[in-house]
């Protein structure tokens, strides 16, 4: 069938990094986005549940999916260079870390931060993907997406997508939206953001005094390899929890309690707590029930050392949130999608 296939009872396992052996009712891999009303208009999927997968990186199935998982193939970046500044429409089914290891080929700046993260170009604005101190919304000029809504295609610029931390609209309106390019305005010089978790150390360990983007994702390399699990060697989702928000208030009580608390103040009031260290404090960096742990490399990486299936995952999720809330009364959330939970 031109431009999309379709699998009944197909096995997730491959699909997400976690390695959850779950089961969609039906899988649709997409590879041409004009194709995807048509998709959609198909009785079984058009009376069932959706849910839009990239690489699977950001999710954790607690259970079958009883439902089509829309698998986005869509390839193709186009560029269009207005001055410094290249405008580059990207593919939503395009991985995210050979895009960024392309736009540093080219000599554009702004996304070696964001080196190495998994997962697909689409999903990016979905999370507001972010690692050592930057996040992808401030590159993104537009996102193209099918508003399932309204029936028809959208384009949603920067302000319409809403971006907050790891936050969206589409994120925060699920099931509206599918998106299928990103849109990026990215300059040939940008201000490098060094100042975050180890980078100039790093730089300094490399020998390099004057830094250019393909040095610091080079660095930012180094660094998350160091640090996290590769899901091709272990399953993982990378970050399982997001650093907690809190009032200025309880941010300067938990200092005055635990003075060795990583915290940084936000320009808003609010602090950012570091999850790693909540959970590190905890007593939980290394645990393992069975086959379902957490990474001793990372306190924040939910691992899969074999066959641990979602609900004992996310048991041992929930027991890390439920022992931080004991130890430091602060609620922290998942990062991934669980799906299959209330």
């Amino acid at each position: 069938m031109g431009g999309y296939t379709l699998i009944e009872n197909a096995s997730l396992v491959s699909r997400n990094t976690l390695r959850v052996d779950a089961r969609a009712k039906l899988l649709a891999e997409i590879r041409d986005a004009a194709r995807l009303p048509e998709l959609l208009d198909f009785p079984a999927v058009r009376e069932g549940r959706l849910l839009v997968l990239g690489e699977g990186s950001n999710l954790l199935f607690t259970g079958d999916f009883d439902g089509t998982v829309l698998a986005m193939h869509t390839r193709g970046v186009h560029v269009e260079q207005d001055g410094d500044v290249a405008r580059i429409a990207v593919a939503a089914g395009e991985r995210w870390d050979d895009f960024v290891r392309w736009t540093l080929g080219q000599g554009y700046a702004g996304l070696e931060n964001l080196i190495l993260i998994p997962g697909t170009v689409g999903a990016a604005p979905i999370q507001n993907i972010g690692a050592y101190g930057t996040e992808v919304a401030e590159f993104i000029e537009s996102v193209e997406a099918w508003d399932t809504r309204e029936g028809r295609v959208a384009t949603l610029g920067r302000a319409a997508c809403a971006f907050g931390y790891r936050d969206s609209v589409f994120k925060r309106e699920p099931g509206r939206y599918i998106v299928t390019a990103v849109r990026f305005a990215l300059p040939r010089t940008h201000e490098l953001k060094l100042d975050y978790a180890g980078i100039r150390e790093e730089l300094a360990r490399m020998g390099v005094d004057r830094p250019a983007p393909f040095h610091v994702a080079e660095a930012v390399v180094h660094l998350r390899t160091r640090k996290l699990p590769d899901p091709a060697v272990i399953g993982n989702a990378g970050s399982f929890f997001k650093n907690p928000l809190v009032d200025a208030a309880t941010g300067e009580a938990l200092r005055r309690a635990h003075p060795e608390l990583v915290a940084w103040p936000g320009a808003d009031g609010r602090w950012k707590l570091s999850a790693a260290w909540l959970i590190e404090a905890a007593g939980f960096k290394g645990l393992r029930e069975g086959d379902a742990g957490i990474s001793n490399r990372h306190a924040l990486v939910l691992v899969n050392h074999g066959h641990a299936s979602g609900p004992q995952l996310w048991a041992l999720a929930r027991r890390v949130i439920d022992g931080v809330i004991a130890m430091f009364g602060v609620r922290l959330e998942p990062e991934p999608v669980v799906i299959g939970t209330d």
